[in-house]
């Protein structure tokens, strides 16, 4: 229980990412500098929190041994998951975008089998590759069905430019936030802790926002006070608080697919923070009687993924035990 619990409150600190950065849109501000100051705004605190625990160097020491796969995948896990994210802001509500950012849900689901481990059997170390969960997935599409229900009505009264230009960069942003994360799990192993492992990617994304801040400078000049400050809380609560709950829940979860399906399904209750966010901060109107539907099924889908999820777990401590490798054994 504690992996979703953990979920759950990435869920809400995630959700101000969402409420703030349509906020800023509507106020004028660029969606350019509302991704790029996020991540330049949580280099420091990251960096304060790695060096205070004294473990700075050892993760720029794992950094240079592979330095482009860091920078590949930091950039697809980071650059690639936020700036589409800022992107859709500009033309969706933000309970659009987090609606639609719930696919994430079957995209970590379906990227399972580019993923394995070697374990340590009875007839020696044997690679095994990752399994689409599929009664998890089931039942994360019951989640989306909800996801669905709660915004069919508000749908309804959006241009297609709307809807094309505030889903499709976050199908792209669903797809990248798994890969990346999943990736670098897969290359650290347990050399670096959950803090480290952010410091590094959010190190390795920096070239993609220095770039984009220089496409915000050219396009609309410095950012307002206002947009920087919101970008402040937005990097404390969501590149900070809301990563490192994600980041150690998925880690504790890392060896069950199940388990992960599970924890990035609690990522669906950031439409509900975000619906009620925008209420109290933008002045949104109330849910109607569908939308409340669509919370009930919700909520019903995240109690199937915790049964199945604690299930799963004991049937696993029940069956044979294999010592679990993140590389693969040497000749």
């Amino acid at each position: 229980m504690r992996p979703l619990l953990l979920g759950v409150c990435a869920a809400l600190f995630f959700a101000v990412s969402f409420v703030l950065n349509r906020r800023m849109e509507l106020s004028g501000g660029s969606w350019a500098w509302s991704a790029s100051l996020r991540y330049l705004f949580t280099l420091p605190f990251l960096m304060a929190i790695v060096a205070g625990r004294r473990r700075l160097k050892p993760l720029l020491l794992v950094m240079a041994e592979r330095p482009a796969t860091w920078l590949l995948w930091g950039t697809v896990g980071f650059g690639l998951f936020y700036a589409p994210l800022c992107y859709a802001a500009a033309y969706a509500p933000g309970w659009l975008t987090a609606g639609t950012w719930q696919i994430t849900i079957i995209s970590g689901s379906l990227l399972a089998p580019l993923f394995g481990q070697w374990m340590t059997g009875p007839k020696g170390p044997i690679y095994i590759r990752g399994r689409i969960p599929i009664r998890g997935l089931g039942m994360s599409l019951i989640i989306l069905a909800g996801v669905a229900l709660l915004q069919i009505e508000h749908a309804q009264h959006l241009a297609m430019t709307q809807i094309l230009l505030g889903v499709l960069p976050v199908l792209v942003a669903s797809m990248a936030y798994p890969l990346g994360n999943r990736k670098m799990m897969e290359l650290c192993g347990d050399r670096l802790d959950v803090f480290q492992r952010i410091l590094g990617m959010t190190l390795a994304s920096l070239p993609f926002w220095l770039l984009l801040g220089i496409y915000g400078l050219a396009d609309v000049g410095l950012p307002s006070p206002g947009q920087v400050g919101q970008s402040v809380i937005v990097a404390i609560s969501s590149g900070v608080i809301a990563t490192v709950l994600f980041f150690r829940a998925t880690d504790m979860v890392r060896g069950s697919m199940s388990g992960l399906a599970a924890v990035e399904a609690t990522q669906s209750l950031e439409v509900l923070f975000a619906l009620v966010g925008e209420m109290l901060i933008l002045s949104s109107s109330g849910p109607s009687l569908l939308s409340w539907a669509g919370i009930a099924v919700i909520i019903l889908g995240m109690i199937l993924h915790s049964l199945f999820s604690q299930r799963s777990g004991t049937t696993a401590s029940t069956g044979p035990r294999m010592k679990s490798r993140i590389s693969p054994p040497s000749a």
